[in-house]
């Protein structure tokens, strides 16, 4: 495992990153040239060597992200330089235009909710009104499922 002082000094090599301390010594590292109003690549990096960072809703990163944020505790040089590179990436591109990917979900009493995915984001619509939204699909899923809806057929 990486120490502080070695994980601060890789981060320290990405120019496009400024570096912002916050409360308990530790640093947050801003993209400020973000499109989208994230701008912290690297949050709460801490003494004891926790740290995390944005990585949104690659895929790459969809089995370790916890709402979008990766834990680095134990990255080593390599992926501690990928990760940030994949993060400063993500937040530099317009989001792709594609099709858009809906799925209609109902309850026993037949209610409708309408789960879209629209700008990295999957958003829960009741009619036309935003109900909620989520970063991944899994959490949206899971969201609905508590809710007593199914995914209609």
């Amino acid at each position: 495992m990486l120490t502080f002082e070695q994980k601060q000094a890789i981060i320290d090599s990405f120019p496009e990153l400024t570096k912002k301390e916050i409360s308990l010594k530790r640093v947050n590292y801003h993209f400020m040239d973000s499109l989208y109003e994230k701008t912290i690549v690297v949050e709460k990096l801490h003494p004891n060597g926790n740290g995390f960072v944005f990585v949104g809703d690659l895929l790459r990163y969809e089995e370790e992200a916890n709402k979008g944020l990766v834990n680095i505790r134990d990255y080593d040089e390599q992926q501690l330089r990928e990760i940030i590179e994949d993060a400063i990436q993500y937040l530099s591109e317009e989001a792709e235009e594609q099709e858009p990917i809906e799925e209609i979900w109902q309850n026993r009493e037949g209610a409708q909710l309408m789960l879209a995915y629209e700008q990295r984001s999957w958003n829960v619509y009741h009619g036309e009104n935003l109900e909620e939204a989520f970063g991944t699909h899994d959490a949206a899923k899971e969201y609905l499922l508590e809710e007593g809806f199914r995914k209609k057929k």
